[in-house]
């Protein structure tokens, strides 16, 4: 039987590696809060006029739905609009204590060290098959 990556055994040393990358992922995401700026060009408010291209491409797929125009103005509207709320996100790592922050980190690093030695051949690089 096969084990993780293909490599004889290592399914346990998987397993757990993969728990403790996933516990703590979600520790370190749940400190994590995300806000919204307000949307400025230059220090003009500009969520007005990002929308231009959707709202124009919009009113002439409502003439001709098979316009290539109005299909390449809607989708570049739409890229836009979320090219914007993505670049106005502000990101923090709320306050947490030191001892919360190594574990944290911990999981994630031990985690990931146990999942790359899970799918490596069980004797290491140099073993004999």
């Amino acid at each position: 039987m096969q084990g993780a990556g293909g490599t004889p055994g290592g399914t346990g040393m998987f397993l757990a590696g993969s728990s403790m990358v996933v516990a703590g992922g979600y520790l370190l995401l749940t400190k994590v809060t995300v806000t919204s700026g307000f949307w400025s060009f230059y220090g003009i408010n500009a969520f007005g006029l990002s929308m231009v291209p959707l709202l124009a491409g919009i009113g002439v797929l409502f003439y001709d739905g098979r316009s290539k125009l109005g299909w390449a103005l809607t989708g570049a509207g739409s890229v836009i609009i979320l090219a914007g709320i993505i670049a106005n996100l502000q990101i923090y790592f709320r306050p947490t204590s030191l001892f919360d922050t190594l574990m944290i980190l911990g999981l994630l690093a031990g985690g990931l060290g146990l999942v790359a030695r899970s799918l490596r051949a069980a004797g290491g690089p140099g073993a004999a098959s």
